[in-house]
């Protein structure tokens, strides 16, 4: 089908057929917006605002921290974002890898999944607050005995989730430890270490 120079092309953008030809490379117009006629659009009308920040108090390992934060800031983004405890490892971000686990209450949760407002006042614990000085959490001296890591990326999240477990009572057999704690992927392939090193920490933790 032949093309009329002539016609009447593109009239809202202030272009014949002729033009955009002329500006269109392999079917990808590179017309620069210099070109175009001036109008004002309903989206460049629109100014938008700073969303409100709210005033939040999180008692994280002990300690209060007061934070202005916007409503839809995630846990894990309040943690590592605003108080910098990057311990706590963004990993799918979507609840499906375990990477994020902390302990609110003692009860482990994907910290991605959840707002930081939903947990103001409440005792949260990350990797950071389970050492005493230099003296490392049993939990955290087994995983390095059994060598429960390799990348290290998820055993943040695989100590907490464990902690956890263990203050659930479900830690019984072997296979419960791997039922328990399939929430948390280790990409490196250290289950075997990691069910041992759990199964060491228990009297321990106890």
């Amino acid at each position: 089908m032949s093309i009329d120079s002539n016609s009447e092309g593109f009239p809202d953008l202030g272009l014949t057929r002729r033009h955009f030809l002329q500006c269109t490379a392999a079917g990808v117009a590179v017309y620069s917006l210099a070109d175009l006629p001036a109008q004002t659009s309903a989206m460049e009308q629109v100014t938008p605002t700073q969303a409100e920040l709210i005033p939040v108090q999180l008692q994280v390992n002990g300690k209060p921290h007061d934070l202005q934060i916007e409503p839809r800031v995630t846990l894990l983004d309040a943690l590592r974002e605003n108080l910098g405890l990057t311990g706590t490892k963004k990993g799918c971000d979507h609840g499906q890898c375990g990477a994020c686990t902390v302990l609110v209450e003692g009860r482990r949760i994907y910290s991605c999944l959840t707002l930081a407002v939903m947990h103001a006042g409440t005792p949260i614990t990350t990797i950071e607050g389970l050492a005493q000085g230099e003296e490392l959490h049993p939990m955290q001296a087994a995983f390095i005995t059994r060598d429960a890591f390799q990348c290290g990326y998820c055993t943040s999240g695989q100590i907490c989730s464990a902690l956890g477990l263990l203050k659930e009572g479900h830690a019984i057999t072997a296979a419960d430890i791997r039922e328990q704690m399939s929430g948390n992927i280790c990409r490196c392939g250290a289950y075997p270490n990691i069910v041992a090193a759990i199964q060491d920490a228990q009297t321990a933790v106890k």
